[in-house]
C-alpha cells in the first residue's frame, strides 16, 4: 500500500466514496461526536461570511477534553477562519459556539515582539494577567529554548522563534491550545521533529488541542482524530489514533533520503552579523572640518572683524567670556528640554487618541493646523503680556514649537503597529491600557524617536525666540545684546554654542534610534 505523503490536500472535491460505507480497515465516519456537555469545545450550526462569501456553513463539530483533534481540507476552506471563531477572534452570524475553557493561540507566524527577549516574550501573558501554571522558563525549558532566553527574536532562526511562540501559548493561563499550521514555514526535517516534539508534549501537558495543518501525514502523526473542512462544512470526521504510520519514516526512498540528510535542528542560532564601521560615519566631520577652512579663507579676505570674524577669534573671545556664555547656553538648554518634554507629551497624549479613532482626526486637524499656522514670534509676545516674564512662558513657546512632530509621529508609529500583533494581545486578553504600554507605543518607538529628532530643534528655536522678545538670560538674549554694541565675534560664538547644543541633542536621540533599530534586526 503506497503511503500517503506529506503534500496539501488539492482544491478539488474529494472523491465520492464507491460504496454507501467506508473502506473496511476506516471507521465509520461520524460528522458530529457523541460526547456533548463532556466536550471542550463545541459547535452547532455555526456559519460566517466574510467579503460577501460564505466561509462556513451549519459547522457542526466537538472536540473531546484531553483530546488531539486536526483539521485538514483545501486552502481557502475556512480551517483558520474556523479556529479564529473558537478562539474569540472571529464571531459567527449564526450558530453556537461554546468553549469549556481558555483557549492559548498559535499563529503561523511566532508574532514574537522585535523588542523583547525571548523569555520576555513568553513572559508576556504573565505581564498581562494570563499567566498559567508553567513558568516562563519552564515554558521555553519544554520546548528546548531555555539556553536563548536573552536572545531577540532578530538573533533566532525561524525555527526558535517557533519554539517560542509554542512556549508563550504554553505560558498562557489555557487549557486548550490552538494551532494555525506553526510550523508550515520550517523545513522538512525541523518540521518532522517539531512534529515529534509536539506529540511529546501533548501527551506530558493533557491539553486539548486543535490543529490546522496542511498535511495529511501530520494530521495521521499527530491528532486523536481527524476533520476533514470542505465546502465550508466537516464532511468527515475520523478516528486515527494510533495510526502514526512510522513505516513512512522507516522505510522505503523517504528513509534512504532521511539517513543522507540526518536529523533536523532548529536550535543552532542565528545572529546578524557585527555591524562594520562605515566610512561614511567620517563624512560629517569632513563637512565640518571643509565649513571652517571655507570660513577661514572668506573672514581673511574680507579682514574685518565686525563684518566676518575669523575662526580663531570666536574662540578667542568665547574663552574670555566663557563663563557668562556658558550660564546663558545652560539657561536656553533647560528651556529648550523642558518645552520639548511637555510638547512630547502632549503630542503622544493627544496623538494615541487621534490615531484609534479617525473621527477625532478629522474633528482637531483644522485647529492644529491653524495653530502650527501661527509662527512662534507672533506667540510669544501675547504669551509674554499673559504670563510676563519668566521661565513658564519660555517653556510653552518651547513646547508649542515641538508638539506638532510628535504628534504627527505617535498618530503614524501607532497605526503603523503590526495588525497581528493586535490579533495576539486580543487572545492574551489585554485591556486597552496593555495595549499601549506593552504594544502601541513600543511598537511605534522608532517612528517616535524620529519625530523627536525634529521635535528637539524646533524646541531650541523656540527657547531662542522667546529670549528674543523677553530679554531673559540666554543664548538668545547674548546674540540680540552683542549684536547691538556690534561685537560680532561675540555673536558668532554663542551662535556656535547653539549649534553644538543642537548637534549634541539631535546626535543623542539618532543614537538612541539606531540603537532600538538594530535591537530589531534592521
Amino acid at each position: 500500500m503506497t503511503p500517503l505523503s506529506d503534500q496539501p490536500l488539492p482544491n478539488q472535491p474529494l472523491p465520492e466514496p464507491a460504496a454507501p460505507h467506508p473502506p473496511a480497515e476506516l471507521p465509520q465516519v461520524d460528522v458530529r461526536g457523541s460526547v456533548s456537555g463532556t466536550a471542550a469545545i463545541e459547535l452547532q450550526d455555526v456559519s460566517l461570511r466574510l467579503g460577501g462569501r460564505e466561509v462556513l456553513s451549519g459547522v457542526n463539530l466537538e472536540v473531546r477534553r484531553g483530546e488531539f483533534l486536526a483539521i485538514i481540507g483545501p486552502s481557502g476552506g475556512g480551517k483558520s477562519t474556523l479556529l479564529r471563531i473558537v478562539s474569540g477572534l472571529l464571531r459567527a452570524d449564526s450558530g453556537e459556539v461554546a468553549v469549556r475553557g481558555r483557549p492559548a493561540y498559535v499563529f503561523q507566524d511566532d508574532r514574537l515582539l522585535p523588542w523583547r527577549s525571548a523569555l520576555r516574550n513568553v513572559s508576556l501573558p504573565c505581564e498581562l494577567g494570563s499567566g498559567g501554571v508553567l513558568t516562563p522558563g519552564e515554558a521555553l525549558k519544554l520546548v528546548g529554548m531555555a539556553a536563548y532566553g536573552d536572545y531577540l527574536p532578530a538573533q533566532l532562526s525561524g525555527g526558535m522563534r517557533a519554539r517560542v511562540g509554542l512556549a508563550r501559548a504554553l505560558a498562557q493561563s489555557g487549557d486548550i491550545l490552538l494551532l494555525d499550521e506553526p510550523f508550515a514555514a520550517l523545513d522538512a526535517l525541523v518540521r518532522e521533529r517539531f512534529n515529534d516534539e509536539l506529540r511529546h508534549l501533548h501527551e506530558k501537558t493533557g491539553q486539548t488541542t486543535l490543529m490546522v495543518t496542511h498535511s495529511i501525514r501530520e494530521a495521521v502523526l499527530l491528532a486523536d482524530r481527524v476533520a476533514v473542512l470542505r465546502g465550508g462544512k466537516i464532511v468527515a470526521l475520523l478516528e486515527t489514533r494510533g495510526q502514526g504510520r512510522l513505516s513512512a519514516y522507516t522505510e522505503g526512498t523517504e528513509a534512504q533520503l532521511r539517513s543522507l540528510l540526518g536529523s533536523g535542528d532548529s536550535t543552532h542560532n542565528w545572529s546578524p552579523p557585527p555591524a562594520e564601521r562605515s566610512k561614511s560615519e567620517w563624512l560629517p566631520v569632513l563637512a565640518l572640518a571643509l565649513g571652517l577652512l571655507i570660513w577661514q579663507a572668506l573672514a581673511v579676505r574680507i579682514d574685518a572683524d565686525y563684518l566676518l570674524p575669523t575662526p580663531l577669534r570666536v574662540w578667542q573671545v568665547f574663552w574670555q567670556n566663557r563663563a557668562d556664555l556658558l550660564s546663558q547656553l545652560g539657561y536656553t538648554a533647560a528651556v529648550a528640554l523642558l518645552g520639548a518634554l511637555l510638547g512630547s507629551a502632549f503630542g503622544v497624549l493627544i496623538g494615541y487618541p487621534m490615531a484609534r479613532l479617525r473621527w477625532l482626526e478629522r474633528f482637531l486637524s483644522p485647529l492644529l493646523i491653524a495653530s502650527q499656522s501661527t509662527p512662534t514670534v507672533v506667540l510669544a509676545p501675547v504669551l509674554l503680556l499673559w504670563l510676563g516674564f519668566g521661565i513658564l512662558p519660555g517653556i510653552l513657546v518651547s513646547a508649542l514649537t515641538a508638539f506638532y512632530p510628535v504628534l504627527v509621529s505617535t498618530l503614524v508609529g501607532v497605526r503603523e503597529v503590526d495588525r497581528t500583533y493586535q490579533e495576539l494581545f486580543s487572545t492574551l486578553r489585554a485591556t486597552p491600557l496593555q495595549r499601549l504600554l506593552h504594544l502601541e507605543l513600543p511598537g511605534a518607538l522608532p517612528v517616535l524617536l524620529g519625530g523627536l529628532r525634529l521635535s528637539l530643534s524646533l524646541a531650541l528655536i523656540g527657547a531662542v525666540v522667546w529670549e528674543f522678545t523677553s530679554n531673559q538670560r540666554g543664548l538668545g538674549f547674548a546674540i540680540n545684546q552683542a549684536r547691538q554694541s556690534y561685537q560680532t565675534p561675540r555673536v558668532f560664538a554663542a551662535i556656535a554654542l547653539l549649534v553644538l547644543l543642537g548637534v549634541a541633542l539631535y546626535s543623542v536621540v539618532a543614537w538612541l534610534e539606531r540603537r532600538e533599530q538594530r535591537r530589531r534586526g534592521r
